[in-house]
């Protein structure tokens, strides 16, 4: 050969030139490229809790399946991720080895290769040979058959535990996962689908009990605080036992700072300006613990295997989840649930399972189908979600929650939906405000909470209504400005409420700032102006000023009729207002043809017709006309009482008249016996001191001591 050759080798290449003839023999060795743990007979875990608090219960259960004799038993640990399966896995192997005489094998089952490399040392343990092990780790045999082989034949019993099986397929799909007359196993996992374990007893873990929950920060951070203390930030911690072990190791070694448990519990709120899930993070450090120890990062595990098994849209789904609350959450909410390409609506379905299967959320159990995701869950996952996806998701949840909140709800019984729609939507006012969404999606919201505000009130729940109401003014207001159409509504109807309370110098103070705001941004004559009219009139005429409620009343009525038309079911209320204020003989003349008027045009059972019925035989009886007044006073109670139930305010109102009515006529017993049930009704409603209920109690007394007079 002649001539000039270049020539590169790369990684384990050779290249040979010459310009004779050679003769290369060459021999490689190649070290195994294997390593497993460096022990199965030690638990590979972090943090372990000082104290196991609560599963008294499932720890019996597992104490009772390692005792001596105890064989071919397999039991799963699920739940959510930090709910403590690991712990209680490791208290097991505890007791298992140092008081039930077995011996302790411990497994990483997060990954395949973890699993295996696990798996063959519990064989090297078990007495396989170097030359099996080296054939099951280059496929020449069946690494799981090998395995089972030696714990089948173990001359001592075990405990064997998988732990992190997240992925039940690669258990399955080895066949790693068997029963022994020789021992017992034990899985933890989030993985809560029955079909993936066949064969083993499932034991489900969650939050902790409350009283638990504060002896573990307790035990972690013993001067931190009382029990009270410990109890309140375990409770803002949803009482998951990863947050609290982290919440309680910052807490205890805290270095420049020393916070009690009082001040951690204020700035989880973050108020002042700390976030609460990296403020829990914080704790990790002091723990000692991996990445699935993290809040923000032991969710996304489950994501990413979702993500593998083909359910990418599960995550667009918990991401929707997270504009809502912790609450059981109605199942019917998702109905119409879709995000465009990411979630479609024809995907909820699998998304949904997928994310019940891995933990990430539970049915609730209870008489209507609810859902229920963990508070620090949703944090965590509503932190994480990128801002180009805020305005998306927040405003599909507050469609959702339109589509099922009445708009025009009736007084009495509400669908069961609406009150536990409540914590969900002053969730997403929280969260829409966080997120800096936009004008319109505020407003979708806004109309959420306005509806639902009315709703549990015309049911009656006039404290519910009051404090929603409050809440939503206060995280609306920075959005929206209190001359906002949506904020002003929301504010007469707080006032509203704080009325129906018995709290009328409030209501009157609130009423009067709306009219002002009113007045001033609608203009005197607009139907939200006229409505805060008559709502300041109200409590005006119970504070013994009446002339100017009165003028009020003839203000809105007026209005009105001018505005709507005489006829209109608004203008027909307004009118029935001042039969129940004024003592001027043609307004008392006028009822009877109002009621008529109502019958006519709204129909004989519409609230209307109703309302005027009542204030007619109110007024009439006022003027010492009780034969007038009974038939109409009779019709209203009868239909408010059978359409809302005999314990609504409304009814309640009703049969008050019905009585006094009655004591004018002269039926005393009858009449005694109508203010029993109000004054009963009212205690129980409205409360033992509320002044409506104090009044109905002095009715009660008259009518008695007339009664024993006569």
């Amino acid at each position: 050969m002649s001539g000039h050759n270049d020539a590169r080798a790369d990684g384990q290449g050779r290249i040979y030139q010459a310009t004779g003839d050679q003769y290369i023999t060459e021999h490689h060795h190649h070290a195994p490229d294997w390593s497993g743990p460096d022990s199965v007979r030690r638990p590979a875990v972090g943090h372990t809790p000082l104290v196991l608090r609560d599963r008294v219960g499932e720890m019996d259960r597992l104490r009772a399946a390692v005792e001596p004799g105890v064989g071919n038993r397999a039991y799963v640990l699920h739940g959510l991720g930090g709910c403590g399966k690991t712990a209680v896995a490791y208290t097991l192997f505890q007791y298992a080895t140092n008081q039930a005489g077995r011996l302790g094998l411990w497994v990483n089952a997060s990954d395949p290769a973890s699993l295996r490399a696990g798996m063959l040392a519990v064989a090297a343990d078990r007495g396989a040979t170097d030359g099996e092990l080296v054939g099951a780790r280059s496929g020449l045999r069946p690494a799981a058959d090998l395995v089972w082989h030696y714990l089948d034949r173990s001359d001592h019993p075990w405990l064997l535990v998988l732990d992190n099986a997240d992925n039940p397929a690669i258990l399955h799909d080895g066949g790693w996962l068997r029963t022994s007359p020789t021992g017992t196993v034990v899985v933890t996992t989030r993985q809560a689908a029955t079909y993936w374990w066949p064969g083993a007893e499932l034991l489900q873990f969650g939050v902790l009990p409350r009283e638990d929950a504060a002896l573990v920060l307790r035990d972690l951070a013993p001067h931190a605080g009382s029990i009270e203390d410990a109890a309140e930030v375990a409770d803002r911690l949803g009482r998951l036992p990863l947050a609290l072990t982290l919440a309680g190791g910052f807490l205890a070694h805290q270095v420049i700072e020393s916070w009690s448990l009082a001040d951690y519990g204020r700035r989880l709120d973050g108020s002042t300006g700390l976030d609460p899930i990296g403020l829990i993070e914080q704790g990790a450090t002091a723990i000692g613990g991996d990445s699935r120890h993290l809040p923000s990062r032991t969710w996304q595990l489950s994501l990413d295997a979702l993500a593998a098994q083909g359910l990418p849209e599960a995550g667009h789904l918990l991401r929707l989840l997270a504009c809502w609350s912790s609450d059981p959450l109605p199942l019917s909410v998702l109905l119409g649930a879709e995000l465009g390409p990411t979630l479609p609506a024809s995907h909820v379905e699998s998304a949904l399972r997928g994310l019940i299967d891995h933990s990430l959320t539970e049915l609730a159990p209870g008489q209507m189908r609810c859902l229920r995701t963990h508070g620090v869950l949703l944090d965590s996952v509503a932190r994480a979600t990128p801002a180009d996806q805020h305005e998306q998701l927040s405003s599909a949840a507050a469609r959702l929650c339109l589509a099922l909140l009445p708009e025009v709800p009736d007084r009495g019984t509400q669908d069961p939906r609406v009150n536990l729609l409540a914590p969900h939507v002053i969730a997403l006012l929280r969260r829409t405000a966080s997120w800096a969404t936009s004008q319109s999606t505020v407003e979708a919201a806004a109309e959420c909470a306005l509806r639902l505000v009315v709703a549990v009130h015309r049911a009656g729940d006039y404290a519910s209504a009051f404090s929603f109401g409050s809440d939503a003014v206060e995280l609306l207001k920075p959005r929206l400005g209190e001359d906002g159409i949506l904020l002003i509504r929301l504010r007469q109807r707080v006032g509203r409420t704080l009325f129906r309370l018995g709290r009328f110098e409030e209501s009157e103070a609130l009423f009067r700032k709306v009219l002002e705001d009113c007045e001033r941004t609608l203009g005197p004559e607009a139907p939200d102006t006229l409505s805060a009219c008559r709502r300041l009139a109200s409590p005006l005429v119970i504070l013994d000023r009446r002339p100017e409620g009165i003028s009020l009343f003839r203000r809105a009525a007026e209005g009105y009729a001018q505005a709507l038309g005489p006829a209109h079911p608004v203008a027909l209320l307004a009118r029935s207002d001042i039969l129940e204020v004024s003592t001027e003989p043609t307004d008392v003349d006028a009822g009877p043809g109002l009621v008529m008027e109502c019958r006519r045009e709204v129909g004989e059972d519409h609230t209307v017709t109703l309302g005027a019925e009542l204030n007619c035989a109110f007024t009439l009886n006022r003027a010492g006309r009780p034969t007038e007044a009974l038939p109409y006073i009779r019709s209203a109670f009868a239909k408010f009482a059978r359409r809302f139930g005999s314990d609504h305010p409304i009814a309640l109102n009703a049969r008050q008249t019905l009585g006094a009515t009655l004591r004018a006529l002269g039926q005393n017993t009858e009449a005694i016996a109508h203010l029993e049930e109000v004054t009963e009704g009212r205690a129980m409603v409205l409360g033992p001191n509320h002044p409506w209920t104090l009044h109905a109690e002095e009715l009660l007394n008259q009518y008695r001591g007339s009664q024993r007079a006569s």
